[in-house]
């Protein structure tokens, strides 16, 4: 029996090094499959930061993925990279891919966006995924608790309103928008709630 599988956590948990292992374990077993993202920061595909990538579906927001499964018979999997940015009609095609094609379905995304509440796809997940697992590797807060928050960064101070979607990192090469210097940060609730990004 297929399964839809929804695996969380914050950015830098290692969720696309997962989904990345899961496709080329599965790959190497001769079962062919999809891997698919959606803004990842290094285009259609999908990629850790641990230097590994692989080519992958670019999903945007008309894509209907059943009829992407269909196109593509027979397949045995689907690894879906990024499904915070997927719409609800998305994560509901998923889930009937699943159940009327029988085929394994392998989610990754994060579970808060940078204000700290749910993702569309996060929370259409959350509802319908047979399984929920968050990703054991925890990030870490600069004050070395677990980090629980994307903090976004904007000019060198925490922001908590603005546009859902802003593609950044976590590294120090920060991306310009409309004049602004934005990457995002792992923070603990404590220091999310303080704006505080240590030294």
């Amino acid at each position: 029996m297929a399964t839809l599988r929804f695996s969380f956590g914050t950015m830098g948990s290692g969720k696309s090094t997962v989904a990345l292992q899961i496709h080329h374990n599965l790959a190497t077993r001769q079962l062919y499959g999809l891997l698919l993202t959606t803004l990842d920061r290094e285009g259609r595909q999908v990629t850790s930061r641990l230097g590994v990538a692989a080519p992958a579906v670019e999903v945007t927001p008309d894509l209907d993925l059943y009829s992407l499964a269909v196109r593509n018979w027979p397949i045995h999997y689907m690894v879906c990279d990024e499904v915070q940015f997927y719409t609800t009609e998305q994560c509901d095609q998923l889930a009937r891919v699943v159940d009327d094609l029988e085929i394994d379905v392998y989610a990754f995304g994060l579970l808060t966006d940078f204000r700290g509440r749910l993702f569309e796809g996060t929370q259409r997940m959350l509802e319908i995924a047979d399984e929920h697992t968050p990703i054991q590797v925890e990030a870490r807060c600069w004050c070395g608790a677990r980090a629980t928050h994307n903090a976004r960064v904007v000019n060198g101070e925490v922001v908590y309103e603005g546009d859902t979607v802003v593609v950044g990192d976590t590294n120090e090469a920060e991306a310009q928008l409309f004049g602004d210097t934005v990457h995002y940060e792992l923070l603990c609730r404590l220091h999310f709630r303080s704006g505080d990004l240590g030294a």
